[in-house]
Order: structure tokens, then C-alpha cells, then sequence
């Protein structure tokens, strides 16, 4: 029997699932992604010298926002409390590795969090360099771990 999906209802319409009976649990997820780019983007970016000035930091309070406000982006996300969120980045020869790990103690995951703080970081990160890089790609965005205790 294939599974259902939690987030329509009968009818086949969109529902926000109720968490009410879910007993509250520490949760923390990992989630990743890559902004794909030339290496001398890669340069410019570890020697802060581009035009928008210090991007990383920027992308990094933006993916930090965009976590903290995913309810409000994603129709049928649970508002959650976050107890805290870190997003770093990793520079490779021709990408930039985004890393997004978000923790709640709450009745549901922070996997929606974790990925969108991720996506947010890329897309800034992205905005900040297309005047000197035309080449770039975002992928990879994925969950990498998803604790509950």
C-alpha cells in the first residue's frame, strides 16, 4: 500500500498536519548545499574583495533569518522555536559548500529550516557575486543528518 502523503487531507486538499498529540523532543538537523562557481570567485571571496563587499557574512545572517522565518515562506510549516542555528561555508576549488544546522526542541523537525537556511545562504551568496561570476549554479541542497532525542 503506498504511503500517504501527511499534508493532504481525504479530499486530497492541503492540510497543516496537527502535532498536538507529538510529545516535545530536542531535534537537530544538518543540511547542505554548493553555490557552483569559477575559482577566482573562490578568490575573490576568501580575500573579501568584491564589489558587494563582505559577502559571506551577509549570506550567512541572511540564511540565519531565512531559518528563523521558514513558517513564513513554506505554506503548512509549523512556526517553531529554534534554540539555535549555525550556517558556515567550506571554500573549494570551484564551490562553496553551505552548511546549515538547525536545533528545536518542538514537536516536529527542523529539516524545512535547515533547508531553506541553506537555500537563502546560496541564493545571497549568489546575488553578491553574478556581477563578476556568470557561471555559477546552486544544487546539492540536501539533508545530510536528522537527530531526535
Amino acid at each position: 500500500m503506498p504511503k500517504q502523503f501527511s499534508h493532504l487531507n481525504a479530499a486530497g486538499g492541503a492540510r497543516m498536519v496537527n502535532v498536538g498529540a507529538k510529545s516535545v523532543q530536542r531535534r537537530h538537523v544538518l543540511a547542505a548545499g554548493k553555490l557552483i562557481c569559477r575559482p577566482a570567485t573562490i578568490l575573490a571571496l576568501k580575500k573579501k574583495a568584491l564589489p558587494k563587499g563582505d559577502v559571506l557574512t551577509v549570506a550567512q545572517i541572511a540564511g540565519i533569518q531565512a531559518a528563523k522565518r521558514t513558517a513564513e515562506l513554506i505554506p503548512l510549516c509549523h512556526p517553531l522555536p529554534l534554540n539555535h542555528v549555525k550556517l558556515g561555508f567550506k571554500m573549494l576549488r570551484g564551490a562553496v559548500e553551505i552548511y546549515c544546522a538547525v536545533e528545536t526542541s518542538a514537536q516536529t523537525g527542523v529539516e524545512m529550516e535547515a533547508l531553506t537556511g541553506v537555500s537563502v545562504a546560496a541564493l545571497t551568496l549568489y546575488d553578491m557575486c553574478k556581477s563578476v561570476d556568470k557561471t555559477m549554479r546552486i544544487g546539492d541542497i540536501h539533508v545530510v543528518e536528522k537527530v531526535k532525542s
